[in-house]
């Protein structure tokens, strides 16, 4: 292991003290009285906490042994704590990749300690562990020990990775505020990067030179030059994730390193940073992409006459989607690096990449246009348009040109009807790679038809008692989400969960419909049993009983700096009747009225009627736009929060007759 190994260690130590930087060091385990002394960020008077001070140096060092060399990440944090009941960061984890057990990453060189006053509690040794992540990660956990108000937290640690331009580069802003943050590269001038930076807030401190000689070449003993760039940034807002977002990524105060090039201590240079027209050729001549768009022959035998024999063209497409669909079980990962869909197809088992390339070779085989689309999936961040960098493309969809319109798929979700694709793929716009006229970028547009449509039945009995039966059917995206909870839940869990409601509400007979017809809306059906508050001589019934596709506000902050992104459009409906007979009568009924978003971008409205012993009651909410800047937040929050009030505060007052 690396750690181990004298010589590189050697060279780290060697390096730390001939290196210096030019922004602020604190010396590890000794805060200052001012720290110790803070009780409250007044820019943030309701935080949890506030990270006092964090530094991350990236450096590269030699392997003199091995003639190689590596990356090379300090860090060293400082927190305060305010509300330890509402402080959520006393357990740490630090992620790294052993998938490759010849070129692992390691965390070496961990302590952390908890100071409250003078007492310092030290994180043992054998407090820190390893656990297992997915897909070839690991990760080095601790926990704080004697957590209180005014504690700090301090850690530091090292981390090592050979993979040399797997540089994340560093986020300034986290989810506390934050009042000094530092990060520094020192990286030998053969390796070059774009510098960019994301996020609202400038930097206080930028600065760069370069560094003669300070790199050792470790085949030959030659020196080579490093550049560096500090950057520092101070007072920085937290920032808060809030439901209907992209990745945070998108939105944080960063700096990101893009590759531009290598050039090797002997050899050619190596291009990182294309062209598009040298990107297109790239794919075009890989062997886990280009060449699998080969296959068209292949598909062609494997696909059943009865498809290729369907004279409509849009038949024939679903016909071959559901044939690809079925045929294979996705595996859980984006790409499957080296592999042949040949063998995927014959192990009925392949990666998103396996599976659509598979489908637009088979589209191409039954003579259908189509192509595949390179993209990032909603929590892997916007990729740039200002010139192709590959890191940012982690997945892969067909686009289906069909009848004068381009139709999105994706065959890795078997309960997807044709024409929606994934939620997690819903990120404004993908590539579409045409190797013979050049790609182009095409916006990422989802099924618009999303509906939640609920209607209940109500009788109100004798004993006080109200029964009756609610039908509910939900299309689109969201009868795609209920498909795949049943699936993740198994059906039998599915109706257990439904079933548990609120005090009050009994829930009994549920079926559902259609399960395995996707291309048919998710039918659900069940009796209700509905005990009413009782206060004095009053009978107050809460019309909306049944799960309604929202229950609460997501909208709760003061403020969003960020957009809001729900990733379709939707609408509900909720038609309620109740037959009072000759049991109750009304003593009042809230308000009807309606509540609209600027631009026609939203509408809810609730009626009640109360006519001949019967009240009638219609809720509708629509959301046309699914994406808004940030400026509307105020309006969505508003508009969410009336909605709610509508649903779920509002109720009829009855009396017995």
């Amino acid at each position: 292991m690396l750690s181990k190994n004298l010589a590189f260690l050697f060279l780290i130590f060697s390096f730390l003290l001939s290196h210096s930087q030019s922004g602020r060091i604190d010396e590890f385990g000794k805060p200052t009285q001012e720290e110790l002394a803070l009780e409250i960020y007044e820019a943030e008077p309701e935080a949890a906490g506030v990270v006092l001070y964090e530094t991350g140096n990236y450096y590269a060092v030699s392997i003199v042994k091995r003639t190689a060399f590596r990356m090379v990440l300090e860090i060293h944090r400082k927190i305060k704590v305010f509300d330890v009941k509402k402080f959520g960061n006393s357990t740490i984890e630090i992620p790294y990749y052993v998938g490759n057990k010849f070129y692992p990453e390691e965390v070496i060189d961990y302590k952390a300690i908890t100071h409250n006053g003078i007492l310092q509690d030290a994180v043992p040794k054998e407090s820190f562990y390893k656990i297992e992540k997915s897909k070839g990660r690991e990760a080095l956990k601790f926990t704080f020990p004697n957590v209180q108000n005014g504690s700090i937290l301090e850690y530091k640690y090292t981390f090592v990775t050979p993979y040399l331009f797997d540089i994340k580069g560093w986020e300034f802003q986290n989810n506390l505020p934050t009042m000094y943050s530092f990060f520094q590269t020192v990286l030998p001038v053969n390796m070059k990067f774009n510098r960019v930076l994301y996020g609202p807030k400038k930097l206080d401190q930028h600065s760069n030179y370069i560094k003669k000689d300070d790199f050792l070449i470790p085949s030959n003993n030659a020196h080579l030059d490093s550049e560096v760039n500090i950057y520092v940034m101070k007072n920085i807002p937290s920032f808060e994730e809030e439901k209907f977002m992209l990745s945070r990524s998108n939105y944080v105060s960063r700096i990101a390193y893009e590759p531009i090039s290598y050039k090797p201590f002997h050899g050619e240079e190596k291009v990182y940073s294309r062209s598009w027209k040298d990107v297109d050729h790239r794919f075009e001549s890989r062997s886990d992409f280009g060449d699998q768009l080969n296959k068209n022959s292949y598909f062609r035998r494997k696909l059943p006459k009865e498809i290729l024999n369907i004279e409509d063209d849009m038949e024939r497409a679903k016909a071959v989607y559901g044939f690809i669909q079925n045929n294979y079980t996705w595996n859980g990962s984006y790409f499957n690096y080296g592999n042949e869909i040949k063998d995927s197809f014959k192990e009925k088992l392949g990666s998103v990449s396996d599976i659509n390339l598979s489908l637009v070779n088979a589209l191409e085989a039954a003579n259908l246009h189509s192509k595949s689309v390179i993209l990032s999936t909603r929590d892997n961040g916007l990729p740039t348009e200002l010139y192709p960098v590959l890191s940012h493309f982690n997945y892969v969809l067909a686009v289906l040109m069909i009848n004068n319109e381009r139709i999105l798929l994706d065959a890795t979700d078997k309960q997807a009807p044709f024409g929606i694709i994934p939620f997690r793929a819903l990120n404004v716009q993908g590539r579409v790679m045409n190797f013979k006229n050049g790609s182009y970028w095409m916006p990422i547009e989802p099924f618009e038809q999303n509906i939640h449509y609920a209607n209940a039945q109500i009788t109100a009995a004798a004993d006080g008692v109200f029964s009756g039966k609610v039908s509910q059917a939900s299309y689109g995206y969201i009868g795609l989400g209920k498909r795949n909870s049943i699936e993740e839940e198994t059906l039998k869990e599915y109706i257990k969960t439904q079933e548990k409601d609120d005090a009050g509400i009994e829930i009994e007979a549920y079926q559902i419909e259609d399960l395995k017809a996707i291309e048919k809306p998710l039918k659900e059906n069940y009796s209700v049993t509905i005990e009413p508050e009782i206060v004095g001589d009053k009978v107050i019934l809460h019309p909306f009983f049944n799960k309604t596709y929202i229950s609460e506000n997501p909208f709760k902050m003061k403020e969003r700096s960020y957009p809001m992104d729900f990733g379709y459009p939707f609408t509900n409906t909720y038609l309620v009747s109740i037959d009072l007979g000759n049991t109750y009568q009304v003593e009042q009924l809230p308000s009807s009225r309606s509540i609209k978003l600027p631009n026609d971008d939203g509408e809810c409205s609730v009626t009640y009627v109360a006519d001949g012993g019967k009240i009638n009651i219609r809720f509708n909410m629509k959301l046309n736009a699914y994406r808004f800047p940030s400026d509307a937040y105020q309006s969505l929050k508003e508009f969410f929060g009336t909605m709610i009030t509508m649903l779920k505060e509002e109720s009829i007052v009855l009396k017995k007759v």
